[in-house]
C-alpha cells in the first residue's frame, strides 16, 4: 500500500525529477543515515573489486610476502615430483656398483633351488605356530601393487587407492593376506615382468602360505561374497583363467590372462618361474623376444616380450612338462574383461546376486587396456576412470550393506542410508555379515 501512494506522489509531481520531492520529503536524520549506508556499500564494493582484481589478474596490495612463499611451495613440490619421476637415482657409496646383464647368459630370478618341497615341509613341521592351513582352509596371500613413481595422471593414484581398498574389502571378509609392493625388487624385470620376483621372493619368504594369488592393480572384485573353489585345485598349482580352445587350437596370445591368477607354494611353481623369467629382461631380450612370440601367436601385435605372451609360449612349447599342474578356469570370472560388464551392473542388480562370480555377477572386474596411472592407454580415459567409478561402487555397495548404507548412484561417492538403527543390531549381522567360518582346525598339510 506504501509503495503505491509514493508511485502516485512521484506521476503528480509537476516540478524536478521525481527523487527530488521524495528525498526532500524524507526528515534530516534518515537522509545522514542512507548517506552512510551508501558509503559502506561504495567501500564495500571496492574492497571486494581489489579482491577479484588480484585473483584474476595478479594485481598485489601487499601481499607479496604470502605469494613468495605459496610460489616457493608449488615450485618445492614439483621439484620434489619430478625427481621421484626421474630414473637417475642418487648412488649409494657403500652398495657395490650394479654389474651389466651378460647377453650370452641365460636370465635367472636367484640361485637354482631344487629342494623346496622338503625344506618347506620340515619348516611347516617345525613351526606349528604358522600352518598353511586354518580351519580346514588354505592359507593364500594375495599379491598386488603399482609403480614405485607417482601417476602421470594424478587422477590415477586416486583410483589406485580404490583398487587397493577394494581388495583389503575382499581380503579382510574372507580372512586373506595381502601384500602391497612399491618396489622393483629386480631392475632387469620392471613393467609387465615386475610380479615374477616378487611372487618367488614372497614363496621364499613365506613357507606358511599355501597359495600367492597376484592380482593387477587395475583389477576390482566386483563379487564381495563368491570364494574360491580351492578344493578344485588340490591336484593343481597354477590356476589361470582360459580357454583349452584358444590355447591349443588357436595358439591365440590372449587364450589366458596374467592380470589374477594362483600360484601354489611349492618346487613346481619355483621351477616355473625359472623357465618364464629370461625372456623377461629389459632390453635386446625383451625386444627379441617379442618378435619370437608375435610370430607364434595368433593376433599378437607386435612389440617387446610381456609376461602374458611369454606363458603362454611356454604353455604351448611345452605342454608335457607343464599343463597336467595347471588349471584353466573359465566356470567365473577370475578375470572379467571390463567393457562387457561395466554397463550391466544395473541389469545384474535387478535379476541375480553375488556370489555367483560369473557372467550374472562377475567376480572379478579387470580394466585391461586402461592405464589410469600412466598417460597413455588403449581407451578414452574418461571412459575407463568412469568405468571404474561404477566398478568400485557396485562392489562397495556389497560392503556398505553390512553398515545400513549404499551409494546413492554407481556414479557418485555419495552415500545414503539403507535401513534405521535398531536397539536389536546383530539381527543385521547374522542377516547381512558375508564372511565365512568354514568348519576345521589349524593344521599343516604337505
Amino acid at each position: 500500500m506504501g509503495q503505491e501512494n509514493i508511485s502516485a506522489q512521484k506521476r503528480s509531481s509537476g516540478g524536478g525529477l521525481p527523487t527530488t520531492n521524495v528525498a526532500n520529503g524524507l526528515p534530516r536524520g534518515r537522509q545522514i543515515h542512507k548517506t552512510f549506508n551508501n558509503i559502506k556499500i561504495t567501500i564495500l564494493c571496492g574492497f571486494v573489486t581489489i579482491l577479484v582484481l588480484r585473483g584474476t589478474i595478479g594485481v598485489n596490495f601487499g601481499g607479496s610476502d604470502a605469494d613468495a612463499v605459496n610460489q616457493n611451495l608449488i615450485e618445492e613440490t614439483n621439484r620434489i615430483l619430478a625427481e621421484i619421476r626421474s630414473d637417475s637415482d642418487p648412488s649409494d657409496p657403500d652398495e657395490p656398483a650394479e654389474t651389466e646383464l651378460n647377453l650370452n647368459s641365460t636370465f635367472t630370478l636367484g640361485p637354482k633351488i631344487t629342494n623346496w618341497d622338503e625344506e618347506r615341509k620340515a619348516w611347516l613341521n617345525q613351526n606349528p605356530e604358522y600352518p598353511n592351513y586354518i580351519k580346514g582352509k588354505a592359507r593364500i596371500l594375495l599379491l598386488t601393487g603399482s609403480p614405485p613413481k607417482p601417476c602421470d595422471n594424478p587422477i590415477g593414484d586416486h583410483y589406485l587407492l580404490k583398487s587397493i581398498k577394494n581388495k583389503i574389502d575382499y581380503c579382510r571378509l574372507h580372512g586373506i593376506e595381502i601384500v602391497y609392493n612399491l618396489a622393483h625388487l629386480d631392475k632387469e624385470l620392471a613393467g609387465y615382468w615386475a610380479k615374477l620376483p616378487m611372487i618367488r621372493r614372497l614363496m621364499l619368504s613365506h613357507p606358511e602360505v599355501e597359495w600367492i594369488w597376484w592380482m593387477d592393480s587395475d583389477a576390482f572384485f566386483t563379487d564381495i561374497v563368491f570364494e574360491l573353489p580351492l578344493s578344485k585345485y588340490d591336484k593343481y598349482n597354477l590356476v589361470l583363467h582360459g580357454y583349452p580352445d584358444l590355447l591349443f587350437d588357436q595358439k591365440s596370445w590372449i587364450a589366458v590372462n596374467t592380470g589374477s591368477f594362483l600360484f601354489r607354494n611349492c618346487q613346481w611353481s619355483l621351477d616355473l618361474l625359472d623357465a618364464w623369467a629370461p625372456m623377461g629382461p629389459k632390453g635386446p631380450i625383451r625386444e627379441e623376444a617379442g618378435k619370437i612370440l608375435t610370430a607364434n601367436l595368433k593376433g599378437r601385435p607386435a612389440f617387446e616380450a610381456d609376461d602374458q605372451s611369454a606363458l603362454i609360449y611356454l604353455l604351448l612349447s611345452k605342454k608335457d612338462q607343464w599343463m597336467e599342474k595347471v588349471f584353466l578356469e573359465n566356470s567365473y570370472y577370475l578375470h572379467g574383461y571390463w567393457a562387457g560388464l561395466v554397463d550391466r551392473y544395473e541389469e545384474m542388480i535387478e535379476k541375480y546376486h553375488p556370489g555367483l562370480g560369473d557372467e550374472r555377477w562377475p567376480f572379478v572386474t579387470h580394466f585391461v587396456g586402461c592405464k589410469p596411472c600412466g598417460s597413455y592407454g588403449d581407451y578414452p580415459v574418461e571412459r575407463c576412470l568412469s568405468s571404474m567409478e561404477r566398478a568400485f561402487n557396485f562392489a562397495d555397495n556389497q560392503v556398505l550393506k553390512l553398515y545400513g548404507f549404499r551409494h546413492r548412484g554407481l556414479l557418485s561417492p555419495k552415500i545414503k542410508r539403507i535401513r534405521n538403527e535398531t536397539v536389536t543390531p546383530l539381527l543385521f549381522v547374522d542377516q547381512f555379515d558375508i564372511r565365512r567360518h568354514p568348519e576345521g582346525s589349524s593344521d599343516s598339510k604337505s
